[in-house]
């Protein structure tokens, strides 16, 4: 069956099942948005849009249950600058779990996600459980990639993978899997993969993650990190990460030289009581070629009555490429049980090199919740962008969302 012609099917299975909603069961949610923005590709012309989100979940439709359709997708009409209509579908697919209690398959548009790799698909993924200390999952398909006038990329694109992880262990996490794209017969990506976590004397967890590509011979990324929690209310991080950038074998980038990154990672946070929190952290980055920085990040949350909360995050950087100090402020307080305000402010003062002067960016901005009923709400946000680049930047939204 092609993608087109699957697509079509699944859209038909659930327009049936829609159609007989007495014996399915449809949920989800409905996002009807309003925003305007100063659009830089359009001379800073404001732009005025009308968009529709929708996520749907039809459950119900045979009688053991086993089978379900999930699809979300998002559509949006420009008002103002002649951009005109644009939509995306992000899934679509109906999932059979369970198929003698051991194989859970997903068929259509999806995004499958694993240890090496990420990508959205037209295709299928198959699950299989219930076999033992370790699961299986295979998926492939299309590679779906979007541009800014919807879908972007060509027919001849696909992407598979295989990945095995430890089931029924309730301290260890373990998954190894390997991740490849194609562009025709071309191999563009590569990748083995690998997550692990491990709960340790009731207080500290063990984790990490790594992706080698095998194109490049290189670790793409790295990480390793500690948390230590001897207090429910205190934990201690400590992480290192690394990432090299790698590129599609076929793109022009994949011939450029490029750096690795790197970074260390120190933090904690502290719950006080049920009134005030504390954090606090320092980061180390290398970025090759003796580049590297210092950053320092210190925050509070403040509840000084229940409805109230307020946070201040403030961080320091200092090195490689430019000086910035800045703070956070945001405080969120609660009418009553229908009503939500919003605010904050974003202030900036950095610094480029030592031939710029000192520049400063801020960022004030307004928002709210109103809930109408149980299944009904209306949020909306304000703010307005001041620096360099703009002495007055506003734009906004405006939401109404409706859970069925």
């Amino acid at each position: 069956m092609g993608i087109k012609k699957l697509q079509g099917a699944l859209l038909l299975s659930l327009l049936v099942a829609c159609a007989s909603a007495d014996a399915a069961e449809i949920h989800g949610r409905s996002s009807t948005s309003f925003q305007w923005f100063n659009n830089e590709f359009k001379d800073n012309k404001t732009q005025a849009e009308l968009g529709e989100y929708l996520r749907l979940s039809v459950t119900g439709i045979d009688p053991a249950g086993k089978f379900s359709l999930q699809g979300y997708g998002r559509g949006s009409q420009d008002l103002t600058t002649g951009e005109g209509l644009n939509g995306r579908l992000y899934y679509l697919y109906g999932e059979y779990r369970d198929l003698f209690d051991k194989v859970d398959i997903k068929a259509g548009r999806q995004f499958v996600n694993q240890a090496a790799g990420t990508a959205i698909i037209d295709g299928a993924q198959v699950d299989l459980k219930n076999i033992g200390p370790v699961a299986l999952s295979v998926m492939g398909g299309h590679e779906v990639l979007f541009g800014l006038n919807g879908e972007a990329g060509g027919n001849g694109r696909a992407a598979m993978g295989v990945s095995a992880h430890l089931e029924g262990f309730k301290q260890t996490d373990l998954e190894l899997a390997w991740f490849r794209k194609t562009d025709f017969s071309d191999v563009t990506r590569d990748v083995l993969g690998a997550n692990f976590k491990q709960y340790l004397l009731g207080n500290l967890k063990v984790y990490g993650n790594a992706k080698f590509d095998l194109v490049s011979e290189s670790f793409s990324e790295v990480l390793g990190g500690v948390k230590y929690y001897p207090l429910a209310s205190l934990i201690f991080t400590g992480e290192y990460y690394q990432s090299y950038a790698t590129f599609d074998a076929n793109s022009i980038y994949a011939v450029f030289a490029v750096n690795r990154y790197q970074e260390g990672v120190f933090r904690a946070d502290y719950s006080i009581n049920d009134k005030v929190s504390v954090n606090a952290g320092y980061t180390r980055e290398a970025f090759g070629d003796d580049g590297s920085a210092n950053v320092y990040r210190a925050g509070v949350g403040v509840r000084p009555v229940e409805p109230l909360l307020v946070n201040l995050e403030w961080d320091k950087r200092q090195g490689y490429y430019g000086d910035v100090d800045g703070f956070i402020v945001d405080a969120a307080y609660d009418l009553n049980k229908t009503v939500q305000l919003a605010g904050g402010i974003n202030f900036d003062a950095y610094q480029r090199d030592a031939l710029t002067g000192e520049e400063i960016a801020r960022r004030y901005w307004l928002g709210g919740k109103y809930r109408l009923a149980k299944d009904m709400a209306l949020s909306g946000r304000v703010q307005d962008d001041v620096n360099v680049r703009f002495s007055k930047n506003i734009s906004g939204r405006v939401v109404f969302d409706y859970d069925f």
